[in-house]
């Protein structure tokens, strides 16, 4: 079961709190949520205000944030702006009816770690969430492909040195901004491993990986892996994206 190991005999689980307006859904992840024992459930907000009120008033740190971005006084964004800067350790999962690029990208450079399209929403979000906090960055297909086409048209709009030797701008940016430890580390956050897995991989713990990903973070100025992945391609930091 991928839970992270607080000592011996215990282990971590991870609390959600839901921003959804739809009473339906939110019934349907509290009762997803409630039936995992690798996750407890914190409470839901059905408007944008309600939300950011709990997590202004909150005695509890969410682990997860499930969120939609419609909701009838806002967006979701804010929401998600406001939580990864109060609990940097939350991890925003987007649930929506929007596939544009413009949400999608925006959601991400807000601190979200996947996005999926309520048309692609998986019947046991509980698993979803808990392989989430493992390392993945769950995205839904459709998604998927959207977000490939507007790094294609990023590329292509980009200067013919940038695009024609991102290895060498690699090369040169990753030493002056990140160390090679922490440059390993982005680069197998990259290619999708787990924390768990990089620790391994590396001869290393499980804290010192977090560590490294938090000090990359703060270099890159961003709150989320895919959010990393994403600037560290722009700024060639990897050669191409994960």
């Amino acid at each position: 079961m991928n839970i992270e190991a607080l000592d011996a005999g215990t282990t971590r689980r991870w609390g959600v709190l839901v921003v959804e307006d739809d009473s339906r859904a939110r019934s349907f992840f509290e009762a997803s949520v409630q039936r995992s024992p690798s996750l407890f459930w914190l409470g839901s907000a059905g408007t944008v205000q309600e939300a950011l009120t709990w997590l202004a008033q909150t005695a509890t740190i969410p682990d997860v944030l499930l969120v939609d971005l419609g909701m009838p006084d806002g967006s979701g964004l804010d929401v998600i702006r406001d939580a990864v800067a109060r609990f940097p350790g939350c991890e925003p999962l987007v649930i929506s009816v929007f596939g544009d690029e413009e949400n999608v990208l925006s959601s991400i450079e807000a601190g979200a770690v996947g996005y999926i399209h309520k048309d692609a929403a998986p019947e046991d979000i509980a698993q979803t969430i808990v392989e989430m906090k493992a390392g993945a960055s769950p995205i839904s297909p459709m998604i998927a492909r959207r977000v490939l086409a507007k790094y294609r048209s990023l590329q292509l709009a980009g200067t013919p040195a940038t695009v024609a030797a991102p290895e060498a701008a690699a090369d040169n940016a990753a030493p002056s901004l990140l160390s090679a430890r922490e440059h390993e580390v982005l680069t197998l956050i990259a290619r999708g491993f787990s924390y768990a897995e990089i620790a391994r991989l590396k001869g290393l713990s499980v804290h010192t990986v977090q560590t490294h990903i938090k000090n990359l973070y703060g270099k890159l100025a961003v709150h989320s892996k895919s959010e990393a992945v994403f600037e560290a391609t722009r700024l060639g930091l990897l050669s191409h994206p994960g």
